[in-house]
């Protein structure tokens, strides 16, 4: 029986992650806030992951096997993990995402080396404490927790970095809801110019990742997506598709400068799986998921 901690994870693919974890025999414990009950058959730790004493406090003299944090956004945040878990665990899984190559812009998929976060430079005077620096920043704030997990002496972590997720009716992100009002309204899906194609991945299929990475041994940066980048107007089709007839013709309306809907983006940088597959997990093509995933997501059997 391994002793596994997730750091948050009570919701979306964070549960999915649990439920896996449970069902393999480990004794998982979560620590949060305290706001929401583990689910049955979890133990809980209750801290605030800003404070390190508090921190330090709820860990205690516990060690595990795996340690799994679905809620490192800032480098404050990871300095102070690193800290508190030196010794305490053989393996830091940091669950990042593929807005860390929010400055590439190319074609061709982008591999884990296109980002070394060990050349980061990590802004630590920045206001990584305010809600809405850290919303805004999202991305830098992702690159930088990644640079201190990377720092010299070694950190024995992996750093997954998430695609854009899909699929659940658990989605409390509001983005796939947001075209089905638009095309049930008949009002027009604003679209960056260029629109470019990104890279998802499904719900169940980031947390059979994650549980996956937890047993496996490599450390390093590796990118989780499913193959087929997809673009807005594959996105959009599906929802269409899933709401059926007797809605107008969908409209697109480029933009230039300003708000454009979610999943459109003016850079192309899907991901390259190639690392991950060659370690031995096998991702999925979103044409297998993409049209249930949506269906799930807008509440349309």
């Amino acid at each position: 029986m391994r002793e596994v901690l997730v750091i948050g994870g009570n919701r979306y693919f964070g549960k999915r992650l649990i439920a896996r974890l449970l069902a393999a025999g480990d004794r998982v414990t979560v620590l949060n806030r305290g706001s929401t009950p583990p689910p049955p058959g979890v133990r809980q730790l209750i801290a605030d992951r800003d404070d390190e004493a508090s921190l330090a406090a709820a860990v205690g003299e516990r060690v595990f096997d795996v340690v799994v944090d679905q809620v490192c956004y800032t480098p404050r945040q990871a300095a102070i993990a690193r800290r508190v878990f030196t010794g305490r665990t053989a393996r830091y899984v940091m669950t990042s995402t593929v807005e860390v190559y929010e400055y590439e812009d190319c074609a061709e998929p982008v591999s884990e080396s296109a980002l070394d976060a060990s050349t980061v430079v990590v802004t630590g005077e920045l206001p990584w404490h305010e809600p809405e620096f850290v919303a805004e920043y999202y991305g830098e704030g992702k690159r930088q927790a990644e640079a201190v997990f990377a720092a010299d002496p070694p950190f024995p972590h992996v750093a997954v970095r998430v695609a854009h997720v899909l699929g659940g009716a658990d989605d409390f992100t509001g983005r796939l809801p947001h075209y089905a009002d638009r095309i049930r309204a008949g009002e027009p899906v604003a679209v960056a110019v260029p629109n470019c194609p990104a890279t998802y991945i499904d719900v169940e299929e980031i947390a059979a990742f994650l549980f996956w990475v937890t047993r496996q041994d490599f450390t390093g940066p590796v990118n989780a997506a499913s193959h087929g980048p997809l673009g807005t107007e594959d996105i959009v089709a599906a929802v269409a598709g899933a709401l059926g007839g007797g809605h107008p013709a969908v409209r697109y309306q480029p933009v230039e400068v300003g708000a454009v809907s979610p999943f459109s983006f003016a850079r192309s940088y899907a991901m390259d799986n190639a690392r991950a597959e060659s370690l031995g997990f096998t991702f999925s093509h979103t044409k297998d998921w993409l049209t249930r995933a949506v269906a799930e997501t807008i509440g349309v059997n």
